[in-house]
């Protein structure tokens, strides 16, 4: 991580977010991560192939390396990985009372550079999914990375290409 680069992380629950930190991902047989493609609607669709476009070489350090099989909506990078998934359907956490609330142990809503998230803790993994934005964006971070590196990195992109709104 370059270190002299300026970090600025606003987020509701901090703390909850470095818990949440854990191992993310699954493996195909030759070692490369995988990654199930969303089947989004036309206009999410869209979107997440603009997402494509201008998600960054480099996240949290690494460089990219896509999950398989091969798609727009689907993003990786460093090993363990970090998975982008776009288009995925709302979380039922997402309108939950207890999240709103503060109440739940495994979710926390929060903000990360002018993005929403969901982040979620479950089977020992944590999962960030954008919220008020016109396409759902997942994001799987691996156990030991700084989760909220990640999202720092890939704020600019979801900023540029998934507008504010609330997806169908």
């Amino acid at each position: 991580m370059n270190s002299s680069r300026h970090r600025r992380t606003s987020v509701i629950g901090l703390p909850a977010l470095v818990l949440l930190v854990a191992a993310a991902g699954c493996s195909s047989a030759d070692g490369s991560a995988s990654a199930a493609v969303p089947s989004p609607g036309a206009k999410a669709a869209k979107l997440c192939r603009n997402l494509d476009k201008v998600l960054p070489a480099r996240v949290d350090g690494v460089g990219r390396q896509d999950p398989s099989p091969a798609s727009a909506l689907t993003a990786g990078w460093g090993d363990p990985a970090i998975i982008l998934r776009c288009g995925v359907v709302r979380p039922p956490k997402m309108i939950d009372p207890k999240v709103a609330s503060g109440q739940d142990p495994e979710a926390v809503a929060g903000g990360v550079d002018g993005v929403d998230w969901l982040m979620e803790k479950r089977d020992g993994a944590s999962r960030f999914t954008t919220a008020n934005r016109l396409a759902y964006v997942e994001v799987s971070v691996a156990g030991g990375r700084d989760s909220s590196a990640v999202l720092v990195d890939l704020a600019p992109a979801v900023k540029k290409a998934i507008p504010v709104g609330i997806a169908d």
